[in-house]
C-alpha cells in the first residue's frame, strides 16, 4: 500500500509558513572518511557543544548536523535526532529541504549558461519572457540574481497565502508563480536597491528554460548535478521526502515538537526553496559553486561583485549580496555560500573561496522564528566557520 503522511495540525502548518515575511541529547560526532579532525584553535569539544547547546535551548530543534570539509577530508558533527523518539542521529548522507539555498543552485544553472553563451547577463524579462508584465520587462539577469530587481514576492501576496492556509500541500503549477503578482509593478527601479524576493529566482529559472528550450529540472541535472557528482539531490514536485530524511519539526518552548517534514508542497518553492538534498551533497555543491567546478573566472567574477544585502535568514557575520552568493564576513575570516529556512528546516552553507574548504550546519526547525534561537545560530555557525578556516592559507580570507 502507498505509504500515507500524517497531516501536521494546520495552524501549527500556516504559521510557520506565514511568519517569514523536545530538547535531545548530544550524540557523538563520527568522522565521514576516517581522516583525523583538522587542528584548530576551535576545539572538537567547543564544536560539539555548539550544536549540543542549540538543541537543548528552549524551543531547539530536535536535531543538527554540520560538515566541516578542509581540502577533501570531511568531519560531521552531530547533536539530537533525526526523528523524535527513535534515537537515530543525523546523518551526513539524510534527506532535507534546503530552502533558500536552492538559489545558489539556480545561480548555477544561470551563470553556466551564461558561461556556454546561452545567456547574458544583461538579457531582459522583456526580451526572454515578453508575456510577464510590461512594467517588468527592464529587469535584467544580473539584478534578479542579485536580488537589485524589484520585483513584488509572490510569496507574499494575500492570494498565494490564503491558498496555503487552505491546502498547505496544494500542488501549485510553478511555472505559473509569478501569476499571484502579476498585477503589481516593481517595488522599485531596477538596481537601485537590495531587496530579497523570492520571485527573482522564479524568474531566472523561467528565463533559462527559455534560453535552452529544456525544464529547469533536466537543466539542473546536466549543468550541476552531474558535473559535482550530486547523486543524492533533485527538486520535487509533492510534498513527500525521500527516505531517510530529517525530519523537520515546528518547535515552542514548553511543547512537544511536531513533525511538518511534510507539511508543504514543494511546488509553491520550486526554483526558489524546493530542492532536497542531503548534507554531503550540500556541502560538495558549495565548493563546486564558489570553486572553479561549475564557473568560469570570468563568471566568477560577476558573481562575487557584492552590495549591501543580507541572506533570508542572515548568516554570520556581516552579510553581502552578490550574484546567487553571499558573502559572510565573520571574527576569523569571510566565507561564501547560501542561508535558508523553511518550515521543519534551517540551512547555512559556505565555503572559502577557493571551494577547497566548505562549512555545512542545518538544524531541523525553522529557526528565524525565534529571534534568540536565531542569534545562538549565527554564532554556532560562526564558530565553525571560524574552524574551517583555521589554518588557512592566507588567500581563503580574502
Amino acid at each position: 500500500m502507498p505509504r500515507t503522511a500524517p497531516r501536521p495540525r494546520r495552524a501549527a502548518v500556516t504559521a510557520l509558513l506565514l511568519a517569514a515575511a523536545l530538547t535531545a541529547p548530544a550524540l557523538p560526532y563520527a568522522t565521514a572518511d576516517g581522516h583525523p579532525a583538522p587542528r584548530s584553535g576551535t576545539s572538537e569539544r567547543e564544536l560539539r557543544r555548539a550544536l549540543a547547546d542549540l538543541v537543548a535551548a528552549p524551543g531547539g530543534p530536535p536535531g543538527a548536523i554540520a560538515v566541516l570539509t578542509r581540502d577533501g577530508a570531511a568531519r560531521v558533527y552531530r547533536a539530537g535526532t533525526a526523528e523524535t523518539g527513535t534515537g537515530r542521529a543525523p546523518r551526513a548522507d539524510d534527506r532535507m529541504r534546503i530552502a533558500s539555498v536552492a538559489k545558489a543552485f539556480s545561480g548555477a544553472v544561470a551563470l553556466s549558461l551564461v558561461d556556454r553563451g546561452a545567456l547574458g547577463l544583461d538579457d531582459t524579462l522583456g526580451r526572454r519572457l515578453p508575456h510577464l508584465p510590461k512594467a517588468w520587462h527592464a529587469v535584467t539577469l544580473r539584478q534578479l540574481l542579485g536580488h537589485t530587481s524589484g520585483l513584488p514576492d509572490y510569496s507574499r501576496s494575500a492570494r498565494f497565502q490564503a491558498t496555503v492556509r487552505a491546502d498547505p500541500r496544494h500542488r501549485f503549477v510553478s511555472r505559473r508563480l509569478l501569476e499571484f503578482v502579476a498585477r503589481e509593478g516593481l517595488a522599485f527601479p531596477p538596481g537601485s536597491r537590495y531587496a530579497y524576493s523570492n520571485s527573482d529566482n522564479i524568474a531566472v529559472a523561467l528565463m533559462a528554460e527559455q534560453a535552452t528550450g529544456r525544464r529547469y529540472e533536466d537543466l539542473l541535472r546536466e549543468l550541476v548535478y552531474r558535473p559535482l557528482d550530486l547523486r543524492r539531490t533533485e527538486l520535487p514536485s509533492g510534498f513527500r521526502l525521500p527516505a531517510p530524511y530529517l525530519h523537520g519539526y515546528a518547535t515552542a518552548p514548553g511543547e512537544e515538537p511536531e513533525d511538518v517534514s511534510e507539511a508543504i508542497s514543494a511546488s509553491g518553492a520550486w526554483a526558489s526553496g524546493g530542492i532536497v538534498s542531503t548534507p554531503a551533497d550540500l556541502s560538495a555543491f558549495v565548493g563546486g559553486y564558489t570553486g572553479p567546478g561549475l564557473l568560469s573566472p570570468r563568471a566568477r567574477h560577476a558573481q562575487r561583485r557584492f552590495v549591501p544585502g543580507e541572506s533570508q535568514p542572515a548568516g554570520p557575520g556581516e552579510n553581502a549580496a552578490g550574484l546567487g552568493l553571499f558573502r559572510y564576513a565573520t571574527r576569523c575570516g569571510t566565507v561564501l555560500g547560501h542561508t535558508g529556512n523553511t518550515p521543519g528546516y534551517t540551512q547555512f552553507a559556505a565555503a572559502t573561496p577557493d571551494g577547497r574548504r566548505t562549512v555545512t550546519v542545518s538544524v531541523t526547525s525553522q529557526v528565524p522564528l525565534d529571534p534568540a534561537l536565531l542569534a545562538r545560530l549565527r554564532a554556532a555557525e560562526e564558530r565553525f566557520v571560524c574552524a574551517l578556516l583555521e589554518d588557512a592559507d592566507e588567500g581563503y580570507g580574502s
